[in-house]
């Protein structure tokens, strides 16, 4: 692995600061992923599932097209996620009031209780990671973050922390809870 140096200076961006960088990335990519990963296979689910799971509880009443546009994944591929998360009662879809053809998704009980045992490790290992860095590092990460996303995703995340702050509602909300969706 590469060392880390202290002292880093991000105004010089050198090919080996960059490398560490996305070295960084993918070690943290994996064992963020880790705990979860067994979780998955106890389930018989894999990483899309964990998406769906983690996207519908986040943003409950989200549309199948609003999900398809937010994990940006094929028809076919949702469609099979979705069918597995119904059979194994961890998803329901209910059809729109103005519109029919609508399907909307919701997490029930035991899918709640699925994401959560999904992201407790992630959220423990997050927390960790945030105090020991500190409140301006957190402040840094979340923009480098914001940096590596897509405009569409900023503007997206950036309007629900704008509605958020008007209606007083935190911008995740924990899984099960109602909030408005994107």
């Amino acid at each position: 692995m590469t060392d880390l140096k202290s002292g880093f200076n991000p105004l010089f961006l050198r090919e080996e600061d960059l490398r560490e960088g996305m070295e960084l990335l993918f070690f943290a990519y994996r064992d963020f992923l880790e705990e979860a990963d067994l979780v998955l296979a106890r389930h018989k689910l894999g990483r899309a599932h964990h998406r769906a799971l983690y996207f519908i509880g986040q943003h409950p009443a989200i549309t199948v097209s609003g999900l398809l546009k937010l994990l940006r994944i094929t028809k076919q591929s949702l469609s099979r996620v979705l069918a597995d998360l119904v059979a194994l009662g961890m998803i329901e879809q209910t059809p729109g009031l103005r519109d029919r053809r609508q399907r909307h998704l919701a997490l029930t009980a035991k899918g709640i209780e699925v994401e959560r045992d999904l992201t407790a490790q992630q959220r423990a290992l997050l927390a960790r990671a945030y105090r020991q860095a500190g409140a301006e590092a957190v402040d840094g990460f979340r923009k480098v973050l914001l940096g590596l996303i897509t405009e569409g995703d900023r503007r997206a995340l950036m309007a629900r922390r704008d509605q958020a702050a008007e209606t007083g509602q935190p911008v995740a909300a924990r899984a099960g809870v109602g909030r408005a969706g994107l």
